[in-house]
């Protein structure tokens, strides 16, 4: 039995080899086909489960892609929307700390995320990365 597993996992290897395989965003289409699938059961309403489907088998599309560049370049743009949202999924306790305690800042000239303490009046601020100087409202 353990022979015909292995087998089988080597030739599924061997398939998925120059594919894209699975990233953040079909992890997350397949969660949301998962509670929209969930939500139509509950609601009875059909549409839903098509709609869960569909997520589902862009998904695996997106696993089973040989067009790496383009999945990557979907996947960055991906990340880059939902970003600053993800310690709120994470661990909202920790998330909702951090925001009451420091405020997040983007250096003017580089870009760089920067977090300064709340509630010290008006900072000056050094970037840890271009090491450009200005000055900031916590």
């Amino acid at each position: 039995m353990n022979d015909k597993l292995y087998e089988l996992q080597q030739k599924i290897n061997l398939w998925m080899q120059g594919r894209n395989g699975a990233d953040a965003l079909s992890n997350t289409s397949i969660w949301l086909g998962i509670i929209v699938y969930i939500i139509g059961l509950i609601s009875h309403v059909a549409v839903l489960n098509f709609i869960a489907l569909a997520l589902v088998v862009y998904a695996f599309f997106r696993m089973t892609s040989r067009s790496l560049d383009a999945r990557a370049k979907e996947n960055k743009a991906f990340l880059k929307q939902v970003g600053p949202l993800r310690p709120w999924f994470k661990n909202p306790a920790a998330a909702w700390k951090e925001f009451r305690s420091y405020k997040h800042l983007k250096c003017p000239n580089c870009g760089q995320r920067i977090r300064v303490p709340r509630g010290r009046g008006k900072l000056r601020v050094s970037c840890p990365k271009c090491h450009h100087k200005f000055e900031c409202e916590s």
